[in-house]
């Protein structure tokens, strides 16, 4: 679900212009002042094609240049992202049908001028896909025999869904986008409150929610409980996650891209599912935020992400022995530099062992009160990680103890380069039956001030007051080299703006490390 920013609407209009489009041209153009304004080395025209349940999709077609009458070539279509026209991929599918494609994209329904409501890749959307499959076969020479979906944010979670339900589907390339939706945006039990309010509000403003998602909506920034098992039944139903072995029955080969950073897809749901495919694969992490390391791309700039895509395309699609199968299928690049690093899957890329810092000290918090340790603002804290590395600081000696439970490791003699998925194991005792806690691992300079390397938040519901309980709790995946002579810490606080909190008025938390049961956060490392 790609934000709605007026960064990304200027984006998408200045695609638009260096095909020679005007913004309202782009939207709704006729049929042949699109193909008129469109360079000549590919031809563009807008339609409107027939969506399920009678309700009319506005899209563009780009066929190749010099297109012989019968010949055949193979299609991609792109579902657009959250909030988005159909101009959204208007330079990246010039450069496909450049090389042989029939592209075909559109506003996903509910959004601008496409007609019906906003379904949240819903049974409507996957019969959508199919349909538009349908008509591009009907009316292009799109070949029947080699089709692909692409696309970035919702496209790229509407086209995961559409594989395990057209079997007609042989390549996805699924950039930023989601296999898990409750994992995504209710991860720990907690509602990602900047995430779920801003999916809200750009719906409202470039479409029209649906009354299940009104409900839906209303309901999870309500907190209410009462309805939180229908709200995660809804979630399932539009997780690639639950239909799994209908995707590795279907067979499609599946690239899935996203950033350590995103927040409001983190990248555990993704490496979690790419771990599940049967068929052939390629996981790729990047520094950035939500779709920011596709969105140069969308202007037709060099881009790592979609020139990789139209390498995978090539390859399944055309049959093109271009290399992107035999490389090694799980490819990062570390928060830290700039090079990429290659594993056979995703377990190996934490296959250097594991550091643990062992949390021996009791902690007693207050609740309730913002320490200075958070997770950022959405977008704007992991961008400027992505582009000058400032990942969100806090001075960690400065932070109030009655607040924030700290613990460090030693400093370290040599580098240390955190791969994967770091893991923290502890004992809670509530003073409150309900309650929000978040984990922040940090890496710790000489003067104390620490940079973000990780974090993940934790809600529990119906505890016993007084009575300990144990908790495994998963931080967001990550690639992160803390320097020689820094150290680890981890701080554990209550609130972040981030995400909604459940601790009630007066409530405390006690952390331990009982002897039988020892606490500790497990670091995974990459080979030295």
């Amino acid at each position: 679900m790609r934000r709605t920013t007026t960064a990304a609407a200027v984006a998408t209009l200045l695609a638009a212009t260096a095909l020679g489009l005007a913004p309202h041209q782009a939207q709704a153009a006729p049929a042949t002042t699109a193909a008129a304004a469109a360079d000549a080395s590919s031809q563009v025209r807008f339609h409107d094609i027939p969506g399920s349940g009678g309700i009319t999709l506005k899209g563009n077609v780009f066929t190749p240049a010099g297109a012989q009458s019968g010949g055949k070539y193979p299609l991609i279509v792109l579902p657009t992202s959250w909030g988005m026209p159909q101009i959204e991929y208007i330079a990246q599918a010039k450069k496909l049908a450049d090389s042989g494609y029939v592209v075909v994209s559109y506003t996903s329904r509910g959004f601008w001028l496409s007609g019906g409501s906003i379904e949240v890749a819903g049974p409507p959307d996957i019969a959508d896909v199919s349909a538009v499959i349908d008509w591009a076969l009907a009316n292009s020479p799109a070949d029947a025999d080699r089709i692909g979906l692409g696309g970035v944010s919702y496209g790229a979670g509407i086209s995961l869904l559409a594989s395990a339900h057209d079997p007609r589907v042989k390549a996805v390339v699924a950039m930023s986008g989601w296999a898990d939706l409750i994992e995504s945006i209710y991860s720990g039990r907690t509602q990602h409150l900047q995430a779920a309010g801003m999916l809200g509000a750009a719906g409202y403003l470039t479409g029209r929610p649906g009354p299940e998602l009104q409900s839906i909506l209303g309901d999870f920034l309500g907190s209410r409980l009462d309805r939180e098992q229908q709200m995660i039944e809804w979630g399932r139903k539009r997780s690639a996650a639950e239909q799994v072995d209908r995707i590795n029955a279907n067979g499609a080969a599946i690239m899935l891209g996203n950033a350590w950073g995103d927040t409001i897809f983190p990248p555990n749901q993704y490496a979690k599912f790419y771990e599940r495919l049967t068929g052939p694969k390629r996981l790729e992490f990047r520094p950035g935020d939500h779709a920011t390391a596709e969105g140069t791309g969308l202007l037709g700039l060099p881009n790592d992400t979609w020139t990789n895509a139209h390498r995978w395309f090539d390859r399944y699609l055309k049959g093109e022995r271009n290399g992107v199968d035999t490389e090694a299928p799980v490819q990062i690049k570390s928060r830290s530099n700039d090079g990429y690093e290659g594993y056979p899957d995703w377990k190996s890329v934490g296959s250097g062992g594991t550091e643990k810092l062992a949390l021996s000290d009791s902690e007693h918090l207050f609740t309730g009160v913002d320490s200075g340790a958070n997770g950022g603002v959405i977008f704007l804290s992991s961008i400027l990680d992505q582009f000058v590395k400032a990942p969100p600081i806090a001075s960690v000696p400065l932070l109030p103890r009655a607040f924030a439970a700290v613990w460090q490791s030693e400093r370290h003699d040599t580098a240390r380069r955190v791969r994967g998925t770091v893991k923290l194991h502890t004992t809670v005792t509530p003073t409150k039956a309900d309650g929000t806690f978040v984990a922040y691992l940090y890496d710790v300079g000489p003067l104390g001030i620490g940079k973000l390397v990780s974090n993940a938040p934790y809600t529990f519901h119906g505890k016993a007051p007084g009575q300990a309980f144990g908790v495994d709790l998963e931080l967001f995946s990550t690639a992160y080299d803390v320097p020689a002579g820094h150290r680890l810490a981890l701080v554990v606080d209550t609130v972040d703006p981030l995400y909604i909190e459940h601790n009630p008025i007066g409530a405390q938390l006690t952390f331990s490390s009982p002897r039988t049961d020892p606490s500790y956060v497990s670091v995974p490392l990459r080979e030295q």
